[in-house]
């Protein structure tokens, strides 16, 4: 027998060669496995309804220990799903859904958001990261840009909305995440979060390409004054991302 070989038909290099696919094979398994863990049980389209799918395979429940001492487990399949607010132009599988009840805040299409933990997003410290100027110190808007603080706020409508009071800072990024607008609604005073991207600052004013100046009293409020949390952070930013198609019907329509 020649050098290396084990038997007249093995041989070294044979049983190197099927170790490998052994262990490609594991890889494999072990990738499709974890890529599992999140957004299953998938839901069939089927005409009698939705049906879950449970896929495969399914890993077992995984839990994760976060900084704040909190637990999640994962796959989550007995997590409640939220409402669809959504139904189907047709019976086809092809048919686009439609969004139903208010498109800006139905949660859909262009109005999409993730459904985050419901606190702040925290520092290594213990504090939150995004917080508005008028509690930090050391923080301010620089001197070679527009200080929007006083500004009108204008919707798409060349109306205004209200005034910018103040600006949310993201301390770690070192940049500005939101704009603090106050408002008049029914004759009260309300203040609202306006996403620094959504918004164009100018010299004399700070204009908003996405709703119109009415639609700002129906802005996701949050729950602290000082603070806003991951969730809060989606559904304010999904309620101007909806108004880019649904603010007025006509966004809405082909252009052609």
């Amino acid at each position: 027998m020649q050098i290396g070989a084990i038997t007249g038909y093995l041989d070294l290099a044979q049983i190197i060669l099927y170790a490998f696919w052994l262990f490609f094979a594991g890889i494999v398994y072990y990738l499709v496995l974890e890529n599992h863990r999140e957004g299953y049980p998938m839901e069939s389209e089927g005409p009698a309804g939705s049906a879950p799918i449970m896929g495969w395979p399914i890993p077992s429940p995984k839990v994760f220990k976060l900084a704040n001492g909190k637990e999640i487990t994962v796959p989550e399949l007995d997590r409640p799903e939220p409402a669809q607010n959504t139904r189907r132009d047709g019976a086809s599988y092809g048919n686009p859904y439609i969004p139903t009840g208010d498109l800006m805040t139905s949660g859909v299409g262009a109005g999409a958001y993730t459904m985050r933990a419901d606190v702040p997003d925290m520092d290594l410290h213990g504090h939150p990261i995004i917080r508005p100027l008028r509690v930090l110190d050391g923080f301010d808007v620089s001197k070679n840009d527009t200080d929007p603080r006083g500004l009108p706020v204008i919707g798409v409508d060349d109306k205004v909305a209200g005034k910018v009071v103040d600006m949310w800072v993201d301390t770690c990024e070192m940049m500005f995440r939101f704009i603090e607008v106050e408002l008049t609604v029914n004759g009260s005073a309300r203040r609202v979060l306006l996403p620094v991207p959504f918004a164009r600052i100018k010299s004399d004013s700070v204009k908003v390409h996405s709703i119109y100046a009415a639609q700002f009293a129906n802005v996701p409020a949050i729950k602290s004054a000082d603070q806003v949390t991951l969730l809060e952070e989606e559904k304010i930013s999904a309620y101007y991302g909806a108004g880019t198609l649904y603010a007025d019907p006509q966004r809405a329509e082909p252009l052609l």
